[in-house]
């Protein structure tokens, strides 16, 4: 068995900017879980993983972009607990991989490709009657794994929250994240998610359609869709000097595709007065 940091510590964040607002800001240290399993990506597949056991799944195969964390961490769930598993790549093959794929693959990975317009129809009867003639029967993951079972295990950290706080803020990209921790909210609550893609209004239809596959729809949660920083897998200039100097008064690397547009976002919301004087928020870093 892996040595996973559950339940993840919350600490708060002392910073200049926040003083006199009479706002306190708390993290949820996700990041710290395990080094394979950063986060949510442990939280939307421990259950997935016990669901594929109980059906006597040996293998996993899930979809994902060429710099997909899921991609990897699913890669490392089928090297820790006897998987083998499939990774269903956007876009063309290239000679040489990037750090995410190369270490996917060192993981026992097999990576496939889709072009984009089939990868758009990759949840088709037609596609994945392809792939399973092409590796075999398989538990199928969905892309950043969003479902229900993905969905149980983000509700879960809610309760491991000792702390009173206001408003749970994190980043979205399927909103699975955002989908799951509002279900388990208590009342006067809220979860905020940060879009980190362009045009990221659409995740307001996926998380409600994710809660209603869940059993639970909530509206106790809203999507800021402003800080995208370009679009998926996309940074700039100002991300990157935020993150830098976020390093360097917390000593916290952020992810600045996922974590650093939240905490981007939050700062700038707090500059524009959104919290109240005496909400606690807390921001999770996954």
């Amino acid at each position: 068995m892996l040595e996973l940091r559950i339940p993840s510590p919350v600490q708060e964040m002392a910073d200049e900017r926040l003083q006199g607002s009479g706002v306190r800001l708390l993290v949820k240290r996700d990041d710290l879980i395990h080094p394979d399993f950063p986060g949510n990506k442990w939280r939307k597949l421990k259950h997935n993983l016990a669901a594929a056991a109980a059906q006597g799944a040996t293998r996993l195969l899930t979809f994902g972009g060429a710099y997909s964390n899921h991609i990897l961490a699913t890669a490392a769930a089928g090297h820790h607990y006897g998987f083998a598993t499939v990774g269903v790549i956007r876009g063309e093959a290239h000679p040489a991989l990037n750090p995410v794929l190369a270490a996917a693959v060192d993981h026992g990975m097999t990576l496939s490709y889709l072009d984009r317009g089939a990868y758009r129809a990759k949840t088709t009867p037609a596609v994945l009657d392809q792939l399973r003639a092409q590796f075999g029967d398989f538990y199928l993951i969905p892309e950043g794994g969003a479902n229900a079972p993905a969905l149980r295990g983000c509700a879960e950290l809610v309760a491991e929250i000792v702390e009173p706080f206001d408003v749970l803020c994190c980043a979205a990209g399927t909103g699975a994240t955002v989908a799951g921790v509002a279900t388990a909210l208590r009342s006067g609550q809220r979860a905020l998610g940060f879009a980190v893609l362009k045009g990221g209004a659409f995740l307001a239809d996926e998380v409600t359609r994710l809660q209603r596959d869940f059993g639970s729809v909530t509206g106790n949660w809203s999507i800021a869709t402003e800080f995208h920083f370009g679009g998926y897998a996309r940074t700039t200039p100002e991300l990157h000097a935020f993150a830098e100097d976020f390093h360097a008064r917390h000593g916290i690397t952020l992810d600045p595709m996922y974590e650093a547009k939240m905490m981007a976002g939050l700062f700038t919301l707090h500059s524009r007065a959104h919290f109240p004087p005496g909400t606690t928020v807390l921001a999770l870093l996954a």
